[in-house]
């Protein structure tokens, strides 16, 4: 009784919290979500220190070059929710005329050919709106795979919300039917996947090296691919001024010769190099709070 109520009470929260901000104008709430993400960023929090902690290996940086990176970086994930929050009300002609698109040329040639895609991302800039640029150009829905909430009902709040932008969202865990086995399917009838990829939430993740590190990442991606002929490429979204800007990477190869596990091995870590080149490029806007390699730990809090 005391959980139903707690998770009516934080769907309820949400659902207020998501109408006022699409309420307000949007001066007024970018205003709050940037105040709201330097608060953050001086809480110093566990996810804030964790967040250091990665951006540390990925620049080198120390002290207060440290601080100023983590505290913008912070503030650009505040962006990111202020965006996924109100980007019904942006509106689509919006975001497509604030996309900036590099390296269409790799999936156009993957169109050509009569190949459907696997894009991986990482947790960069706003993916949700490469996704919105991505349904434009596909001229139909992509297939995606999201984690399921608590409570219930703020999952289905989300996973509607994804819906009304062209996302066919499928749950990580507790579906009718594996995951795997529906975007296999889906792959299979040749339409494309997103999935986004540089944490590895369970443990049968694939061995790679990020960043000069051993972690690991989802091998779905590259398993995907090579059983469905689909091309396989990393893509890393950034913010760019106002907008949008999502840099397509050449197709990584898990078409070749040799075992099954291997090819998957190899296209995972093509996949790491390609977001550690594109994250090495614009930290600030890699909004990774989450442990990655088992020696990087947050700081003891400032």
């Amino acid at each position: 009784m005391v959980s139903g109520l707690r998770d009516r009470l934080v769907d309820t929260g949400y659902a207020a919290g998501w109408g006022a901000v699409k309420a307000l104008p949007e001066p007024v709430a970018r205003a709050a979500f940037d105040r709201a993400g330097a608060w953050a960023a001086g809480r110093d929090g566990a996810g804030v220190r964790q967040l250091r902690a990665n951006l540390q290996v990925v620049t080198g940086l120390t002290g207060p070059e440290l601080d100023d990176l983590t505290r913008d970086a912070v503030r650009s994930y505040a962006r990111y929710w202020l965006e996924a929050f109100r980007l019904p009300t942006l509106g689509v002609p919006r975001l497509l005329a604030g996309t900036t698109v590099v390296g269409t040329e790799h999936l156009e040639a993957a169109r050509d050919a009569g190949r459907p895609v696997v894009l991986a991302l990482p947790h960069s800039g706003n993916w949700d709106a490469a996704g919105v640029w991505f349904v434009d150009w596909l001229g139909g829905p992509f297939m995606t795979v999201a984690e399921r909430l608590r409570p219930e009902a703020l999952y289905e709040r989300f996973l509607a919300y994804r819906e009304s932008l062209g996302f066919r969202v499928v749950p990580l865990t507790g579906g009718e039917r594996p995951s795997s086995a529906l975007l296999k399917e889906w792959l299979g009838a040749g339409r494309s996947a997103c999935l986004l990829v540089d944490r590895d939430l369970t443990a049968a993740g694939i061995p790679v090296t990020f960043f000069g590190r051993p972690t690991t990442m989802p091998g779905g991606p590259a398993l995907l691919a090579a059983q469905t002929g689909a091309a396989l490429m990393p893509v890393v979204s950034h913010f760019d001024g106002a907008g949008w800007r999502h840099t397509v990477h050449p197709e990584v190869d898990v078409h070749g010769a040799g075992r099954l596990r291997a090819r998957v091995h190899d296209g995972m870590q093509g996949v790491a190099d390609a977001f550690a080149l594109s994250i090495a490029r614009r930290p600030v806007d890699w909004h990774q709070l989450g442990r990655i390699w088992a020696d990087v730990r947050p700081g003891a809090p400032r």
